[in-house]
């Protein structure tokens, strides 16, 4: 006797085992993949390979730079002047320009110079930011609306140039090293980052806090900080690099004094003005007594500006999506 369709699927219903749950029936729909949300469609042949075309241009448009200024910083003499310039091909591989520079004391000096105005100017840029911000964010402290138009007024409205040159030489700044950290110690658009994170943080977390008797400065160090550290880590970033590549200050307040120069200044001066560095046996480009090329010192500098950089951004890479981005999303 033959069974109907029907028949055979509740007789398999039947005979599974107790407890156990039926299989739903295939509808003939492919799965999504893991990842995707079933609305999306899936990916084309065409739109892969134009992303990964994108992919590919975005990575050169960085390599390929750090690749020829890498390059040149280890070439010899000539073959820069076989190249006219750059080198792109590796062509005679020497060191002598990083033994020069690291052996030079101007650089040496100008190198210390630049991670001591980072790491104070961070700290002080971080300490008002983060205290700023977290004053701001509390809706019971005194004139926070007031201070807070007038922050966000300065970010349009500003005195210019001459009137800070004028306040800083008027407060003794002129050759005095806080003159290259505290003008640009505020960031304004910073400080609105972090009030943002802040005002989302819990309250619960703040309630339980002043039932334990915490104060303003107990909860910010304890409760608001620890559940904020990817979006601090991002903005001390910010600050940081900000200082490390900074150079205009020492033009208006140092101009002068070379032994506070950092060293993006003693860049800014070989490689824009052409400047040699002290003690250097260059003579000219492709001198037959010249020891290095001047364009391989050059470079040389540069990369020795990029390396810290480098090696602080792959620890940090991973703040900025869970820093920034959530902050501006709670905002």
């Amino acid at each position: 006797m033959s069974q109907t369709p029907t028949t055979v699927r509740a007789d398999a219903a039947t005979a599974a085992p107790a407890g156990a749950q039926p299989r739903p029936a295939r509808t003939g729909r492919p799965r999504a993949r893991a990842g995707r949300a079933p609305w999306e469609e899936p990916p084309t042949v065409l739109g892969q390979g134009a992303k990964g075309i994108t992919l590919a241009g975005v990575i050169a448009a960085v390599a390929v730079p750090l690749w020829i200024i890498a390059l040149t910083s280890i070439s010899t003499p000539g073959a820069v002047n076989r190249a006219g310039g750059l080198v792109i091909w590796p062509d005679g591989i020497t060191f002598d320009a990083y033994r020069q520079m690291l052996g030079d004391g101007t650089v040496r000096t100008a190198l210390m110079v630049s991670f001591a105005i980072t790491v104070v100017g961070t700290l002080v840029s971080m300490i008002v930011s983060v205290t700023a911000a977290y004053g701001l964010s509390r809706s019971e402290s005194f004139a926070h609306r007031p201070i807070l138009t007038l922050l966000i007024v300065t970010m349009f409205v500003s005195g210019g140039l001459i009137p800070t040159f004028l306040v800083v030489t008027g407060l003794g700044g002129y050759d005095q090293w806080w003159s290259l950290v505290l003008p640009s110690a505020v960031s304004v658009f910073n400080i609105l980052v972090l009030r943002s994170f802040y005002s989302t943080t819990s309250a619960d977390l703040i309630d339980a806090a002043r039932l334990d008797g915490a104060g303003d400065w107990r909860i910010l160090w304890s409760v608001v900080l620890p559940t904020s550290r990817a979006v601090t880590a991002v903005i001390a970033l910010f600050y940081a690099v900000g200082y490390w590549n900074s150079f205009f200050n020492v033009m208006l307040y140092m101009p002068t004094s070379a032994e506070k120069w950092p060293l993006q200044y003693v860049l800014l001066t070989y490689v824009n003005r052409g400047n040699g560095l002290p003690g250097s046996v260059n003579s000219g480009f492709g001198a037959a007594n010249a020891q290095t090329a001047p364009l391989t010192l050059q470079m040389a500098v540069v990369v020795l500006t990029l390396v810290p950089l480098l090696m602080v951004y792959p620890f940090m890479q991973k703040h900025f999506r869970t820093g920034v981005l959530t902050g501006a999303i709670k905002g």
